[in-house]
């Protein structure tokens, strides 16, 4: 990518061509900001994005999706501009959250397809919450490593970016997820800006970086046990890249769940949806629609 395209890439050209909705519900007393795709006469697919992101994460994959199911991507408890109660961010929390939005579509249950530590909420939401799920899939999800020295730099850069949101601190943070780091675009490192300049954010991700301390994420990850008990169909997807764990982990995830599938895509960091959409949306459909790899 030329450093002229990355001046001039833009979310809003990710969506030029689909039809999509933003808003906000009321999920159990938390105004909730939601983007979305298709139609509501569809099966709900919902969409959870990573620690300290946002539900700009699927740009890229809402056409593809919307036509076939009713696409809601989500800004988490805490995160985008969804309220941020002023509380510790454990899984437990995300989790009543999500099933409130759920409860607030109308529906009584939904896919989930979560990346990074939204995986880890539908994960937690398989385990206690089985009927809620038709099925899920766990995209470089967390839940089941805790590396410390990763954890470092994940809080690190976070609370630097959120203290002192900067195009460059942003910048830095969003880095962290590309393995090709020119597809951090100036639209997307203002998108996030934007959002961790809010009044009193910098508080807020001290919070939301609690599973970052190794005390509080331990009690909150998903133990072998809770793994092998989950009868969700379901997809894990890793990249070969991923910053957070390797792809050996990710394939430790998926033995652990019964008849699940695992995939890695290559040349890509966390973010694989956005990194390689026409790969990731092929493979995602193929689970989510029952088809059959040709």
């Amino acid at each position: 990518m030329t450093s002229e395209t990355r001046s001039y890439g833009s979310i809003w050209s990710d969506l030029t061509t689909v039809a999509f909705t933003q808003g906000y519900i009321n999920a159990g007393g938390i105004r909730t900001r939601f983007i979305s795709s298709g139609t509501s006469d569809k099966p709900l697919l919902l969409m959870l994005h990573g620690v300290g992101g946002h539900a700009e994460a699927f740009a890229r994959n809402f056409e593809a999706h919307g036509e076939h199911f009713w696409t809601v991507a989500i800004d988490l408890l805490g995160h985008g501009w969804t309220d941020k109660p002023d509380t510790d961010y454990e899984i437990k929390h995300y989790a009543k959250h999500v099933l409130d939005v759920i409860k607030a579509l109308g529906r009584n249950k939904a896919l989930i397809s979560g990346e990074s530590i939204g995986g880890w909420i539908a994960t937690y939401i398989a385990v206690h919450h089985p009927q809620v799920i038709e099925k899920m899939v766990l995209n470089t999800a967390g839940g089941w490593t805790a590396h410390p020295e990763v954890m470092a730099r994940l809080k690190k850069l976070s609370n630097q970016a959120a203290q002192n949101p900067t195009p460059d601190f942003i910048r830095q943070r969003l880095e962290f997820l590309m393995y090709d780091k020119s597809m951090v675009s100036d639209d997307l490192v203002e998108t996030r800006r934007r959002i961790y300049a809010q009044p009193g954010f910098g508080e807020t991700m001290k919070r939301i970086m609690c599973l970052q301390e190794t005390d509080i994420r331990r009690r909150n990850l998903i133990t072998e046990a809770e793994y092998r008990s989950i009868k969700t169909p379901t997809l894990v997807l890793w990249t070969s890249h991923d910053p957070t764990a390797t792809p050996e982990e990710g394939k430790q995830i998926s033995d652990m769940i019964a008849g699940s599938r695992y995939v890695v895509m290559n040349r890509c960091g966390h973010w694989p949806q956005y990194e390689d959409p026409p790969l990731f949306n092929k493979i995602h459909l193929e689970f989510l629609l029952d088809r059959k790899t040709a």
